[in-house]
């Protein structure tokens, strides 16, 4: 769509952009990759399990045929965790377009352990899936995200999800995933830099939202996380579905390198605790 008054694009307007959303089939992925259907998106996403891509995928062509002005979705199978299933998806995705206006980087993995338990696995596990992985699909799908701004079209974008738990200190003991996350909003600030001005990369760093990563903190600490909050409740799906339209969308076209916390108001408002030294 255009803004035909001014002649100019919709500022949030991403009705026929190509995104890939990787780990797009359960999660903060999932509700990515339906809300950016619901915006007339092209919506390619990826998972490791081919039966959790099927059944994603006719769930999401099932919601689309309901709305207007949904757009199309398409859902791969790989392992990105390894450098075959990155160069898989690449192949894929290169199968369904020759242009690529958006990637979102979401697919993540996690550890818990205490600190005199916690193994070496899980530095390389966790270290590898969120980060290096991000970098690697930044770089193998570079060419098709140049195509947008060779065409004269506003720069292509890289979404990064990173978390709060790269912001603070967590209240659980995810070393390596906290590292990870810490690393990934730097590493946005650094592929920002040197893929300007064709490729815009921006990082979002949400708070507790209900995934299954989630769900037994929510369980069993519900309450108390919305008490912590200054807006008294975890984030939703629509929460996210609007930040990371916006960052795609042509308004967000003067913004890069930035992390924005996504966790109504809890790392921006934390208070520093106070102890009597009498």
């Amino acid at each position: 769509m255009t803004d035909h008054a001014a002649g100019a694009p919709a500022p949030f307007d991403i009705a026929g952009r190509t995104v890939l959303v990787t780990g797009g089939a359960r999660g903060i992925g999932r509700m990515l990759s339906e809300g950016l259907l619901r915006a007339g998106a092209t919506v390619l996403f990826s998972a490791r399990k081919p039966d959790a891509v099927a059944t994603a995928e006719q769930e999401l062509r099932d919601l689309a045929t309901g709305i207007d002005g949904a757009g199309e979705v398409h859902g791969i199978a790989a392992d990105i965790a390894t450098e075959e299933g990155c160069q898989a998806l690449v192949a894929a995705v290169r199968d369904h377009t020759d242009r690529l206006d958006g990637l979102v980087n979401n697919a993540g993995a996690t550890w818990g352990a205490p600190f005199d338990e916690f193994p070496p696995a899980a530095w390389d596990k966790v270290l590898g899936v969120n980060v290096k992985t991000p970098f690697r699909l930044a770089q193998l799908l570079r060419p098709l995200l140049d195509v947008r701004g060779a065409a004269g079209l506003d720069p292509a974008r890289i979404i990064n999800l990173g978390s709060i738990d790269g912001l603070a200190v967590p209240n659980y003991e995810n070393y390596s995933y906290a590292a990870s996350k810490a690393a990934v909003h730097h590493l946005t600030k650094v592929l920002a830099k040197t893929l300007a001005p064709g490729i815009l990369v921006n990082a979002v760093a949400p708070g507790p939202f209900p995934t299954k990563m989630m769900k037994w903190v929510l369980d069993d600490h519900g309450e108390e996380i919305n008490r912590a909050n200054p807006l008294g409740r975890v984030g939703r799906p629509e929460d996210i579905t609007a930040l990371v339209t916006f960052l795609l969308a042509p308004g967000s076209s003067y913004l890069t390198g930035l992390t924005i916390p996504l966790d109504g108001g809890l790392t921006s408002t934390m208070s520093v605790a106070m102890y009597d030294n009498d």
